[in-house]
């Protein structure tokens, strides 16, 4: 579990295809001092198991299924990419609960300065907007955002200077993809809602 505050940013080194899977390497200094193998990490919005560590440098291995479903398919050596260890009992929930598993990829339709803040507006999947509210909590590559408009399936939301300076939303441009998972209450709270919906509906 982890909370959508990014704690670095770091960069893929390393791409190397496997059968049915990539195994990738990220250089953060100080941010892979700290890591041991098997450990949970959440890499832009990505839950993944760290194989192992060496000299500021992690690696872990995307397998088919993540590469179809979210941006991996496409990340390549240079990339930098949003970074946050799993929660640990005690640790301030500072974002909001995420669990790293990605619900669909959106693309970024316009980003705005606005004086010290930063618009964007991101095209969600059906399914994730259909689960999305007007000031509720979005992860956006792993970061906890609050959603200030819903138009239909285009979420806005504002990025604070201090987000645009310690993530990696820097390098986000028009028609990007990015990896998108929705909050978690509004999804069980979808799922037990639809036997009712269906009664609902046969009348």
């Amino acid at each position: 579990m982890f909370t959508g505050i990014i704690q670095t940013v770091g960069t893929v080194v390393e791409r190397n295809p496997l059968e049915g899977a990539v195994a990738f390497r990220v250089r953060a200094t100080a941010f892979a001092a700290d890591l041991a193998e098997s450990e949970s990490v959440n890499v832009d919005g990505v839950c993944h198991t760290v194989t192992g560590c060496e000299e500021g440098e992690f690696r872990f291995v995307s397998v088919i299924a993540t590469l179809e479903r979210t941006t991996f398919g496409e990340l390549d050596v240079g990339r930098r990419v949003n970074l946050e260890r799993a929660l640990r009992a005690g640790d301030p929930l500072g974002g909001h609960l995420v669990q790293g598993h990605v619900d669909g990829v959106g693309v970024v339709e316009t980003l705005e300065h606005l004086g010290e803040t930063v618009r964007l507006r991101v095209r969600l999947p059906s399914d994730v907007a259909a689960v999305s509210v007007p000031r509720g909590s979005l992860a956006v590559d792993g970061v906890s955002m609050t959603l200030s408009r819903l138009d239909g399936e285009v979420a806005e939301m504002a990025i604070i200077p201090y987000t645009w300076t310690h993530t990696a939303f820097d390098r986000l441009r028009a028609g990007e993809r990015v990896n998108l998972e929705a909050d978690i209450i509004g999804k069980y709270v979808a799922r037990l809602a639809e036997p009712y919906r269906a009664r609902g509906a046969g009348g």
